[in-house]
């Protein structure tokens, strides 16, 4: 059974750092993407960053580049987001997925963490 166990957020204020982890038990995803995703009030689900992880690239949405970095750990099976320069408008839950392939959508999906940025 696979499973992403999320962990992290929190409150902080404007500007502050958080960072999340996403600890994975029960499969491996040797040839897929690993994401983040958030959905923040008032708008759909929204994609934040990704990495391949057959070569480690990474892929940021323009609202949090040079802010955020997602980067993991192989040996542990988890993936993580550090999220600096925090922005009140960053408030939402912030979900991690993962994809079996490169070219399949996300199917696995963590249990959500709430991240808040007080102004």
């Amino acid at each position: 059974q696979v499973q992403l166990v999320q962990s992290g957020g929190g409150l902080v204020q404007t500007g502050g750092s958080l960072r999340l982890s996403c600890a994975v038990s029960g499969h491996t995803f040797p040839d897929g993407n690993m994401g983040w995703f958030r959905q923040v009030p008032g708008k759909d689900r929204e994609f934040v960053a990704s990495m391949r992880l057959t070569d480690d690239v990474a892929y940021y949405a323009d609202f949090v580049k040079g802010r955020f970095t997602i980067a993991r750990d192989s040996a542990v099976n988890t993936l993580f987001l550090q999220m600096n320069s925090l922005k009140p408008e960053d408030t939402g839950i912030y979900y991690c997925a993962a994809a079996l392939s490169l070219t399949t959508p996300y199917k696995y999906w963590g249990q959500g963490t709430q991240v808040t940025v007080s102004s």
